[in-house]
């Protein structure tokens, strides 16, 4: 009986079928100008299969049909693009099987061993392949929730300066925390199919809920970007050109805001539309992120995609650098030949500091996800745990950390925080005048000297502070 069965990748074969046979199966076709033009093959009942790297263009999905018997099957080196469910179905018996990439395995999900068992963020047991994705995925996905609710609340609260700019921030802190909400999605379906994913990763990769987060992941991604770089210039006209009258208007901002919005929608939403034209878009991995281009990807989606991390992405990156490259020549320029308002300057350095880390975290962000498409479309061959890296850890950092940059760090939003807590602690103290007048007397006069304290600090501040 015979018990392992390869072809040859050099076999030079026009037409064969053997008179004496139980089996016969017609299975591979080779393009014109290849060796192998049709090859007849006799399906003994074996135990194992190793038709590894051959040089194929096609197997037929009826192929594996008789082998009700066999154990293992290796398939290495063969690129599968019409890979289908039915395909390894009639092998009840099939336990180990190998592939070229860990994306086929989904395709046989009764087999009890595939190999590779992992594409770095997913494994054949789990959605994600290791505890530090899983232990991350719920500390980023609640960082980013609570940061930027956090800046929600805070800025609802506490009275701004500039309320177009304060609007725009909070549009800004909604679009990051939907990046929390695709990672607590993500954490929540690895614990679902914790044990057993492979048995339901075709079903989650092609569910409504994977296509969902998606959505939302990658409406995140984009409406941060294109509000950040509205920011970006915003506050560019605000620093290099303080004396012109080029500052958008109230309704021009909630046009703007809208705008950003809705074209959001459309480049998350448009491969949804088709999907005869982007396939899968979103259920590439599972993950739920089209970060990784391969060759089953169709041509459309591959084009999409392209054009929007190293077209409109890239674009957007480049504008902010540039933006924040001429504010930092303009401070420093106005610090040389503006001597009679040198007593602003050091707000204008913490400032500019600040402009150093909002580019920095940009770079950290969108450098690493430039390079992986672009290595991606060349086809270089990129370590399986490079995606789950940039898909878990770098795509959220913007989201993570805006909250603070735009923010948290900024010495306007400290001192109205203050001035808040002060405030509320006089409130606190007024109402236990009512318990006893000697011991209010006492207590409501610190309170009103630090208050008065704190104010003599606040200092006028410059249109830099207020955004």
């Amino acid at each position: 009986m015979l018990s392992s069965f390869h072809l040859p990748g050099e076999a030079q074969l026009s037409s064969h079928k053997p008179s004496l046979a139980e089996e016969t199966n017609q299975v591979f076709h080779q393009g014109e100008g290849g060796h192998v033009t049709q090859v007849w093959i006799l399906l003994f009942v074996s135990f194992c299969r190793n038709i590894s790297y051959n040089p194929l263009l096609r197997i037929h999905p009826g192929h594996f049909d008789h082998l009700i018997q066999l154990q293992s099957l290796a398939l290495e080196g063969i690129e599968i693009p019409e890979i289908e469910t039915k395909m390894f179905l009639p092998m009840k018996n099939l336990s180990h099987i190998y592939f070229k990439t860990f994306q086929y395995c989904s395709y046989a999900p009764h087999v009890r061993s595939c190999k590779p068992n992992t594409d770095g963020i997913s494994s054949f047991e789990d959605l994600l392949a290791n505890v530090v994705l899983r232990v991350s995925v719920w500390v980023i996905a609640f960082i980013t929730c609570f940061g930027n609710l956090l800046v929600i609340g805070m800025r609802s609260l506490i009275r701004a300066e500039n309320n177009q700019h304060a609007a725009c921030i909070k549009v800004l802190c909604c679009a990051d925390c939907l990046m929390g909400v695709y990672l607590f999605f993500l954490g929540v379906s690895d614990v679902k199919f914790r044990g057993e994913y492979n048995r339901n990763a075709l079903l989650w990769m092609e569910s409504v809920e994977c296509r969902t987060i998606g959505f939302l992941a990658m409406l995140s991604s984009e409406v941060s970007v294109l509000l950040l770089t509205y920011l970006t210039l915003e506050k560019f006209l605000v620093i290099v050109f303080p004396f012109s009258n080029l500052r958008p208007s109230k309704p021009l901002t909630g046009v703007v805001l809208a705008s950003i919005w809705l074209l959001g929608v459309v480049i998350a939403a448009v491969p949804l539309m088709n999907e005869d034209v982007f396939g899968n878009y979103y259920g590439r991995n599972g993950v739920c992120f089209p970060l990784h281009s391969d060759r089953q990807e169709k041509p459309t989606a591959k084009g999409y995609s392209t054009g929007i991390f190293l077209g409109l992405n890239l674009v957007a990156f480049l504008i902010i650098v540039f933006s924040y490259s001429s504010m930092f020549y303009s401070i420093y320029k106005t610090g040389i030949n503006a001597t009679d308002v040198r007593s602003r300057l050091h707000r204008d350095v913490a400032v500019a500091n600040r402009f150093f880390f909002i580019v920095f975290s940009d770079a950290l962000c969108w450098i690493p996800i430039f390079l992986v498409k672009i290595l991606s479309l060349l086809e270089v061959e990129i370590p399986d745990t490079i995606s789950s890296w940039v898909v878990i850890f770098i795509l959220p950092i913007n989201s993570a950390l805006n909250p603070i940059l735009y923010t948290l760090t900024t010495s306007f939003f400290r001192e109205q925080v203050e001035v808040s807590l002060c405030r509320w602690q006089r409130r606190h103290m007024l109402k236990k005048d009512h318990k006893s007048l000697t011991s209010s007397t006492i207590l409501m006069e610190t309170p009103q000297i630090s208050c008065y304290h704190l104010s003599s600090y606040l200092q006028p501040l410059t249109v830099l502070d207020v955004q």
